[in-house]
């Protein structure tokens, strides 16, 4: 039996079963008002299962028609609530401290002007993995996500390969509606572990597939999903020649593929489920966006919560969405400070425009910002010679950079390839470099001898040339193109004072698996009946030899 043929005997099994589940929504109700809910809690309550767990078992391998479409879970005892969890990736304090100093001097501000997360902060969060001091965002995610430690590249995954509910997939049993919304693939490492459960983060192919609810016996638990990676979606990325998109299209989801459609979206008016896939692979980094071409983290995050807002204004149950910085990780995998500090006011913009927007709701709504981890080991100072270093930063560097170190090097390789009547001329290749490459693209004017043959010499795989040359001119420091062990900052914000009050279990230092149960908790979702639900669920364990490379920031395992 072919998937497509599998699904359909699966969406006549939902339907089939839903008509009695309506009769038996129908009947319970009753008894509740009647009281005599307790007495069929308590019937049930031996066996350790719920009403709604108890009325839903048939309706759970509903292909990309979830169960949460028509929720049986009565809201009469529990509050309408949101929540907007937010994930810097890769963002630790020194990131903040940049982004901070730098704002003051680009805005000419007075040296106690913060960034908008400055006002909201409220904690740290201790990072590792269950296999090593230092993660990575797969197993940071698995921590949000199921409020669990695993193995670094689990995606939802337990050590021992077992799929671990997430927060969001209970929060859409629950009948919530749910959002991801990233600037980097939406198959990449965080956002997979809110909808998918697989071996290895590597395996995107099939992240896309349970992101849209197919391959998972939960069906679809994603009703919004905002970003990049269309690759993994195509038939021309994917290895087994589907074409996901044109499938989800027929299971009823609306697609976005480019900024003139997103535009056209009528925030008031969109229907759900919802596809928007900007680009093949990462939205570009901030400093290189072109605004008519892909929109910005803020405007889709403020669509997103638009969208999630009118689909839930007249239920009882509110929504549930992650929205992710995703690149200011690869910022700091290649250590450019210009970059970075780019996505980092990127971020701290869409987290002003996010605040007002909860603040503009009537349902309770808390926010709750934090990092998987810390990359590339920054520092604000390096010291640049022999004798004891000045006490200087210099912001004004990254300022003169007008795009990333990658826009750079491609631009560079471009133009020095070997087919390329360039290379036939040294002195085009020189003035070329430094014209376009130093002193327009990075706003160097007082390169040295030894920079130009730098960049000239390695014109193959430039980067690391490009990003020290502002590194350096900046006194920007680094210990890494990997990810480092230091504690990551927690913010937070809720436009209710009953928000609040619940928001300070959250102040202080927390492992990070902390912050995953406290999401699950303030939602009242039922995380390990969803793991339950998935027990069945096979999980392709894939050995060391058998990983790609994730991506060019990610090499090998991580």
């Amino acid at each position: 039996m072919d998937q497509k043929t599998d699904s359909r005997e699966y969406l006549d099994g939902f339907k089939a079963g839903q008509k009695v589940a309506y009769e038996r929504l129908y009947w319970r109700r009753i008894l509740v008002l009647f009281g005599g809910l307790a007495m069929v809690l308590g019937f049930f309550g031996y066996k350790g299962y719920a009403v709604n767990d108890v009325l839903d078992l048939d309706l759970s391998m509903s292909r990309a028609d979830s169960v949460n479409d028509n929720p049986l879970v009565s809201p009469l005892s529990k509050p309408k609530k949101n929540v907007i969890f937010m994930v810097t990736d890769g963002m630790g304090p020194a990131s903040v401290s940049l982004a901070r100093t730098y704002r003051q001097y680009v805005q000419g501000l007075a040296y106690n002007n913060t960034l908008t997360i400055d006002k909201h902060f409220i904690g740290s969060s201790r990072t590792r993995s269950s296999d090593s001091p230092v993660t990575d965002s797969a197993a940071g995610a698995t921590a949000f996500s199921c409020g669990a430690k695993s193995y670094n590249g689990a995606i939802s995954v337990t050590p021992d390969y077992k799929a671990c509910g997430s927060v969001l997939e209970a929060a859409k049993r629950q009948g919530l509606k749910t959002g991801l919304v990233v600037t980097t693939r939406i198959t990449d490492a965080t956002p997979a572990c809110f909808g998918a459960h697989v071996a290895h983060r590597s395996q995107e192919d099939e992240i896309a597939d349970q992101l849209l609810g197919y391959a998972t016996p939960l069906g679809r638990s994603v009703d919004l999903l905002m970003g990049g990676g269309r690759i993994h979606f195509t038939t021309k990325g994917r290895q087994d020649g589907r074409d996901l998109i044109a499938e989800a299209q027929i299971d009823g989801f609306q697609y976005i593929a480019n900024r003139k459609e997103f535009d056209e979206l009528d925030t008031s008016n969109a229907t759900l489920p919802l596809l928007a896939l900007f680009t093949d692979y990462d939205m570009p980094y901030e400093i290189d966006r072109v605004p008519e071409q892909f929109p910005s983290l803020k405007e889709t995050a403020i669509s997103a919560l638009e969208i999630l807002h009118q689909e839930t204004k007249d239920s009882d149950e509110g929504f549930f969405i992650m929205i992710e910085g995703s690149r200011i990780d690869h910022a700091g995998h290649q250590n450019d400070p210009a970059a970075q500090v780019r996505e980092v006011m990127a971020f701290d913009e869409m987290f002003a425009a996010v605040v007002d927007f909860a603040d503009s709701l009537d349902t309770e709504t808390i926010i709750v910002s934090t990092s998987d981890h810390e990359t590339g080991g920054l520092a604000i100072a390096r010291q640049v010679q022999a004798e004891y270093p000045e006490y200087v930063w210099y912001p004004e560097a990254l300022a003169a950079a007008q795009h990333s170190g990658e826009y750079i090097a491609r631009k560079l390789q471009a133009f020095a390839r070997p087919d390329h009547p360039s290379e036939a001329s040294g002195s085009k290749l020189e003035k070329f470099v430094k014209r376009e490459i130093l002193e327009n693209d990075l706003g160097v004017k007082d390169y040295t001898k030894q920079e130009v043959k730098a960049l000239i010499r390695n014109r193959a795989d430039p980067i690391d040339t490009i990003v020290d040359i502002v590194s350096r001119r900046s006194q920007t420091g680094w210990s890494t193109h990997g990810h480092s062990a230091v504690d990551v900052n927690i913010y937070a914000h809720s436009n209710k004072q009953s928000g609040l009050d619940k928001l300070d279990a959250l102040r202080g230092n927390h492992e990070n698996i902390e912050i995953g149960q406290f999401l699950a908790k303030y939602l009242e979702v039922d995380v390990a009946r969803v793991t339950e639900i998935l027990e069945d669920l096979p999980v392709r364990v894939q050995h060391v030899e058998e990983i790609d490379d994730c991506d060019q920031y990610h090499h090998g395992l991580y």
